[in-house]
């Protein structure tokens, strides 16, 4: 006996009713004829080629000091224009480019180059970052190809990944060796997270060590992305003689997350540097020393000691923190002891900095959202492309990075030590 399957052969069937409804409702296949025609992407499309043409003949206008059919002014003449196809994340348009010819002081004439739209351009630096990024995330070049062609109507061809992909390679490299003589940084960053990589066909861990300097302006900007194998002090002091060597300067006050390998290295290179250890990790490293029953109170103390008012009120409370776990657990005094100082050189900045100065949170934030990015790739494909993909994500635009706060402030001069450490 032969059975129907649901929704065939059984035309009074619910099953059939549930189908005939979804296929009335969908229309034409998805793929199909006139289903890849889309009047919202036309028109959307449509418009944008609009626009791109008229920034265009703004950027000529402002070059020859006239608009089109305007007389005045012997700074050069147009002459017609030049067809191009441009691809980008709106997908493909051709264009109409506006020509010119512009008079030099001397009298000599060149071909106007639109700063918009570089010469030789066939796509946006959004639609060359997205191309590079998918690379980057593991991605081979045929699938990648196969991935974008759809979306972009076969405008992405295997080469057109390949040089999208040196171009990119090509810009990182620069940016690893680029001078840093002229970088005002009064205040690095550095902390280190790790990720897995894909080395010899298996996945290994790795060390992705980051420094993020602030400049006198409080803007923050990326200095160092390496992937190393651990963060030993060795590993730390190959990316800090990279720096100096590129012309990075003694810095005023430096930010750490508290590795032992990182401090020695610091310690090595700039020993006179005022050193804040991150008041965060330090908690975290308190809570695992408290007693079972009384973790609680520990970070309510240890809250209370480092978000204090003043100067004056963060020794009190220090004093105060040590008497106290010194009776109840000694494990939790000895390990504030340990940090010193540097846990508490915030105070030694203006108040408005401390926010900023006490904790390593600027790169700490790169690191989850670099993270939530990279989640779903598991095993990155190799210990360059991570480096490598975590520059992208700031350079592409994808992850901004505001001023800190209290960046007003960071030309005032540093203070000596202001905590008494004596308990």
């Amino acid at each position: 006996m032969q059975h129907a399957h649901p929704g065939v052969g059984a035309p009074g069937g619910d099953h059939a009713t549930e189908q005939d409804s979804i296929e009335g409702s969908a229309g034409p296949a998805l793929f199909a004829g006139e289903a890849c025609f889309d009047p919202i992407e036309s028109g959307i499309r449509g418009r944008i080629r609009g626009l791109i043409e008229e920034l265009l003949k703004q950027e000529l206008a402002a070059a020859l000091g006239r608009g089109r059919y305007e007389r005045g002014g012997t700074s050069g003449h147009r002459h017609g224009h030049r067809r191009r196809r441009l691809t980008g994340s709106f997908g493909p348009v051709e264009i109409a480019v506006p020509r010119a010819r512009l008079r030099g002081a001397d009298g000599a004439e060149r071909e106007w180059r639109s700063a918009v739209l570089p010469h030789c351009a066939r796509r946006t630096r959004q639609m060359e970052a997205l191309i590079a990024s998918a690379y980057l995330s593991g991605t081979n070049t045929r699938r990648v190809q196969r991935a974008l062609a759809a979306l972009f109507r076969g405008a992405i061809g295997e080469d057109v990944v390949s040089r999208a992909w040196r171009k990119a390679k090509a810009a990182w490299d620069a940016w690893c060796r680029r001078d840093l003589a002229g970088e005002d940084i009064v205040r690095p960053v550095l902390d280190g997270t790790v990720v897995k990589v894909r080395l010899d066909r298996k996945a290994t861990s790795l060390s992705l060590l980051v420094v993020l300097g602030i400049r006198r302006d409080g803007q923050k900007v990326l200095l160092a992305a390496r992937s190393m194998g651990g963060e030993s002090e060795a590993a730390w002091r190959a990316v800090l003689d990279d720096l100096v060597a590129r012309g990075l300067r003694t810095p005023e006050f430096l930010i750490v997350d508290g590795a032992a390998g990182l401090e020695k290295a610091l310690a090595a290179l700039w020993p006179a540097v005022p050193t804040q250890r991150c008041t965060v990790h330090k908690h975290r490293n308190l809570l695992a020393h408290a007693p079972e029953r009384q973790p609680d109170e520990v970070s309510a103390d240890c809250t209370d000691m480092i978000y204090a008012a003043t100067a004056q009120e963060v020794e009190a409370k220090r004093k105060a923190f040590l008497r106290t776990w010194r009776l109840r657990c000694g494990a939790v005094a000895t390990s504030l002891e340990e940090a010193g100082e540097r846990l508490f050189a915030f105070t030694r900045l203006p108040p408005s900095q401390w926010k900023s100065a006490r904790t390593t949170n600027a790169i700490e934030r790169l690191h989850e959202e670099f993270k939530r990015r990279i989640k779903t790739q598991t095993v990155l494909p190799s210990a360059e492309t991570a480096a490598m993909l975590f520059w992208a994500l700031l350079a592409s635009g994808q992850i901004t990075m505001r001023k800190v706060d209290g960046w007003q402030s960071l030309g005032q001069p540093i203070a000596n030590s202001t905590v008494d450490l004596a308990a």
